[in-house]
């Protein structure tokens, strides 16, 4: 076993951590290629997923265009409930005030990101409302799965859109 971010994972969490954390980069790159923000999102129930999601704001002209509430919103279809209580939720970019507070809502035990967010993050950086004890619902938060790759493609994109505004 290895401890990463408050957690102590096994072996095989961390490579189940790994293979969805893929998937949620690959639902990242759908919003690149769209020049959205590329943040993306899968759900897991039961080694299934059942929710993903990708960043679509500008495209979709709502401030709600945000991977992890599309990614709910379609777990709690498949699921016929409002209660993610059995689901681990995968996320490229730690979540905002918005979506930390729509996985505490929808009761997701657990959490893993890949890249932190210093500016604008709610699950460490800023606030923490993933693990605040306030709420009647906790998450278990495991940060930096697949960190350098997440953080990479959204340095990739960022250093793109300034040089294509030059």
């Amino acid at each position: 076993m290895r401890q990463l971010g408050t957690n102590i994972i096994t072996p095989e969490q961390a490579d189940a951590d790994i293979k969805y954390m893929k998937a949620a980069v690959a639902q990242a790159k759908k919003a690149y290629k769209l020049n959205e923000v590329p943040i993306g999102c899968v759900i897991v129930h039961e080694g299934r997923i059942i929710g993903r999601g990708y960043n679509r704001r500008n495209t979709d002209k709502t401030a709600l265009g945000h991977a992890e509430i599309t990614a709910i919103k379609k777990a709690c279809k498949i699921i016929g409930d409002w209660r993610l209580e059995e689901c681990t939720i995968y996320i490229t970019l730690e979540p905002c005030q918005m979506c930390a507070g729509a996985i505490v809502q929808s009761r997701i035990p657990r959490v893993v990101i890949g890249s932190m967010n210093p500016k604008a993050g709610c699950a460490g950086s800023i606030l923490n409302i993933l693990e605040m004890p306030q709420f009647n619902h906790v998450c278990s938060v495991t940060r930096g799965v697949l960190g350098d790759v997440c953080s990479r493609m959204l340095s990739d994109f960022f250093r793109e859109l300034r040089n294509s505004k030059k």
